[in-house]
């Protein structure tokens, strides 16, 4: 029942995080704020299908 997804950033749309997600417990996408590497800053990112 878990799935594997990937965090993309907001701002420029790179794919840097991945985690496991129970999707019958967790049903929103999540969005956290985490460190780009690209952006060299804490942006938004958002929940994506691996």
């Amino acid at each position: 029942m878990r799935d594997i997804f990937l965090f993309q950033c907001t701002e420029c749309k790179n794919k840097n995080y991945s985690t496991m997600k129970n999707k019958k417990n967790t049903t929103d996408k999540l969005q956290r704020k985490k460190y780009c590497r690209h952006c060299r800053s804490h942006t938004p990112h958002k929940e994506t299908k691996a």
